[in-house]
Order: C-alpha cells, then sequence, then structure tokens
C-alpha cells in the first residue's frame, strides 16, 4: 500500500476577499494558446446560435477587446436586463470574479465584481460588510436596494462561498 499523507490545511485567519454576489448568469470566456476563442455559461459551452441571454453574441462582437484578457478561463457574471434581479439596467454586463486581478487593468467592456472588504478572515468584519450591504444596496448597481449577497474568497484555501440575505437562516443581516 502507497503511503498518503494527510493533506495540509489552510489556516482561516488568513487573506479573503469579500466581493459583491451579483445575481445573473454564471459566464466564461476561454482563449487557448492558439487564440482559440470560446463562451460557456455555468454548464455548457455556448455560442451566438444557442445562447444564454445574449452572452456569446456580445462576446464574440467585442472578441478583439477581449482576447486582450490573454490565454486562460475568465470567469464572471453576465447580469443586468431581462436576468435575474434586472438591477434596474437598461442594458447587460460582463463582471469578472477576480476582482483583485482585474481591478483597472481590464478590457473597457469588462466590469468587475465590486470588492466590499479586503483583510484576514474576520466573521465579525463577514457580518459588517453584509449589513452594510443590506442598508446602503448595491455597489454593482448604485441605487439597487435588493442586492443578492457576497462572496468570501479565501486566498489561502483557494476556495469561495456564498452567503445571500434570502438563503440566511440567522435572519441577523436584516437589520
Amino acid at each position: 500500500m502507497e503511503f498518503a499523507e494527510f493533506p495540509k490545511m489552510a489556516r482561516l485567519s488568513r487573506e479573503c476577499i469579500v466581493t459583491e454576489k451579483i445575481d445573473g448568469t454564471n459566464s466564461q470566456i476561454f482563449i487557448g494558446e492558439n487564440g482559440e476563442f470560446l463562451t460557456g455559461s455555468r454548464t455548457r459551452w455556448i455560442t451566438p446560435q444557442d445562447d444564454n441571454y445574449g452572452f456569446s453574441k456580445w462576446a464574440h462582437e467585442n472578441k478583439d477587446e477581449l482576447l486582450t484578457l490573454g490565454q486562460g478561463r475568465h470567469f464572471g457574471e453576465w447580469w443586468g436586463q431581462g436576468i435575474q434581479r434586472k438591477y434596474g439596467m437598461d442594458k447587460n454586463v460582463f463582471s469578472l470574479f477576480n476582482a483583485i486581478r482585474w481591478g483597472e487593468k481590464r478590457p473597457s467592456c469588462c466590469s468587475v465584481v465590486p470588492v466590499l472588504w479586503h483583510g484576514d478572515f474576520s466573521l465579525l468584519d463577514v457580518g459588517f460588510v453584509m449589513s452594510h450591504l443590506k442598508q446602503t444596496g448595491s455597489k454593482a448597481s448604485l441605487n439597487f436596494m435588493s442586492p443578492e449577497g457576497i462572496v468570501i474568497y479565501h486566498t489561502a484555501a483557494n476556495v469561495g462561498f456564498k452567503k445571500t440575505f434570502e438563503n440566511d437562516s440567522t435572519g441577523k443581516w436584516d437589520k
């Protein structure tokens, strides 16, 4: 029998990035080594002819600019007019998830999910961020007072956790 060591555990009190969870549809852009350009939803590849809320059509119309993202998979949320909460918008937006990477260095046709807090993980800070978001409304779409919740990305564990207002059994975010 080959020996298997117990995997290292990430320390909880390490860097995390809290972003607004936008209620749209998960989307991705894949750029291959040879310039291959694919678009996808959360569960499948899509095309302008077999689309998901018009994301693939939009991406192909903005392909030259999106190619500046570079090789790899680029995940984000396609949201706005006609999708989930709609956010009172008359257009759709693609917001990249990796907010720390993209910041201002993104294609102008893309947005980035709003960073609400960045620091070592703390339940108190996460609670404050959630309460503040509930009181002040969406940072992705100003004056929209019904945000969905937050995403906590724990960098040491390389994992994200979502917390939504509707599915919170504690109810403590309603204050």
